[in-house]
């Protein structure tokens, strides 16, 4: 089981859940058999708790590392702060400086806050959003983090309903009296959002969505949710924490040509160190005076100088359009593996954040085989791949010859029907609905 699984043991015991992360829990990759814990990572090879190293072909990092693992320039931009006192009673200028290029990137804004997580900077968003609206309903499609806020959608008028529009999600601890104050529609369901508002007229303060996350938007319809919010005074947040900064220099908006009232940006925007950003336009960020929002650690400096470092980079070395080719390289030696080896694969998402579903009705067990079927072969593989400026064409081709191999002995199990007696521990856990 090695050193990573026994240390889950122990910390399943003292820390509930396990983790802190849901989608770092090992049950969601190989139950029993993940390395769970790593001991060091360097570009897209990860070292775990034994010593042995894989090619991270998964989340790297669950969507932070963009640049790849411990990124010489940001490092570096980094350790310079820690000498220089990464916290002090006076403010970081790198604030003001970062404010400025976020600014320059998305033209139609003009003011920028920070928290250090995508969780709390969507909080923030909507804080800020319900003040400059006077209205406190909020609508959303799509995943937008754990706070109160998001997860009173989840509460229905039957407790023992609670938890069935997200499953995966339990609003316990969220209070009642939230209920109906969230509701929600289906990405690319035009009808459906307008049946929302027009159900809830006068009460919608905010409209909560990426702007795109595994399919594209259908023609006109983030146009018209845009001019239904501006002409019902509802302020338009566009969740970029994911999608932002792996197709191009900001947010996917801007490659769509339309301009929310306020943008989120995390993950990917500081390769690894936690940084958020809420960047909007003057007339809904001037809100946030309106309210408390506050926090002494969105004052520390490594969070925007790492940002600074990053997004530098992401300018000078044309990454978006590195990671949409490898992600393309993916797909392809996905569905090219799948043909080879007759095995029914769905292949959906943008070319950085490529996913692929087994279309059978065991497919998280035949999931979860191909993933201890990869582990053995030396990488971290699930059903998704985010592309990092690490991950070189070499890699993408050695990781598809793997990928081959293991859907070849895929397809034989499924013929057989010995999945279940191929794997070496449980079967993988199911994510949750993200309505998109």
């Amino acid at each position: 089981m090695g050193k990573g699984q026994e240390l889950y043991k122990r910390a399943k015991e003292i820390i509930p859940g396990g983790t802190q992360l849901l989608s770092k829990r090992p049950e969601m990759f190989l139950p029993d058999l993940w390395p769970a814990y790593y001991d060091r990572a360097k570009g897209c090879e990860v070292w775990d708790l034994d010593g042995k190293k894989y090619i991270d072909m998964s989340f790297m990092g669950i969507g932070t590392c963009v640049l790849g693992y411990a990124d010489d320039e940001v490092n570096a931009a980094v350790e310079e702060t820690i000498r220089k006192g990464s916290m002090c009673t006076l403010n970081a200028p790198e604030e003001v400086e970062l404010a400025e290029l976020l600014i320059k990137l998305h033209p139609w804004a003009d003011m920028v806050r920070y928290t250090r997580t995508g969780g709390e900077s969507m909080s923030v968003a909507v804080r800020i959003a319900r003040a400059s609206s006077g209205k406190d309903g909020v609508v959303f499609c799509g995943y937008h983090g754990w706070h109160d806020w998001y997860l009173a959608a989840n509460l229905a008028d039957d407790r023992a309903l609670d938890g069935h529009l997200l499953p995966g999600l339990d609003p316990t601890g969220v209070p009642r009296q939230l209920k109906g104050s969230t509701l929600t529609f289906q990405y690319n369901d035009l009808d459906g959002f307008k049946r929302v508002i027009e159900n809830n007229k006068g009460q919608i303060g905010v409209v909560v969505m990426e702007s795109r996350r595994n399919q594209p938007p259908q023609k006109g319809f983030i146009e018209t949710i845009r001019q239904m919010t501006q002409d019902l005074g509802i302020v338009l947040i566009f969740d970029e924490i994911t999608a932002g900064w792996r197709i191009n220099n900001g947010g996917v908006h801007l490659m769509l040509g339309v301009q929310p009232d306020i943008a989120v940006y995390a993950k990917a925007i500081s390769n690894g160190f936690p940084m958020a950003a809420v960047v909007g336009n003057k007339k809904t960020m001037h809100s946030a005076q309106d309210s408390f929002i506050s926090s002494t650690y969105w004052t520390e400096r490594i969070g925007p100088v790492a940002a600074l470092a990053t997004i530098k980079k992401f300018i000078g070395n044309d990454v978006s359009n590195h990671l949409i080719a490898m992600g393309k390289l993916v797909k392809q030696g996905w569905a090219s593996a799948a043909r080879k080896n007759y095995l029914l694969l769905d292949i959906s998402g943008m070319d950085p954040l490529a996913h692929f579903e087994f279309k059978y009705d065991n497919h998280l067990a035949i999931k979860t085989l191909f993933t201890q079927l990869m582990l053995e072969r030396g990488y971290l593989a699930s059903n998704a791949f985010y592309a990092s400026f690490a991950h070189s064409s070499e890699i993408v081709e050695e990781y598809i010859q793997a990928v081959d191999e293991s859907f070849k002995i895929l397809s034989k199990a499924i013929e057989l029907n010995t999945i279940e007696k191929q794997l070496k521990g449980g079967v993988v856990h199911s994510g949750f609905k993200r309505l998109t």
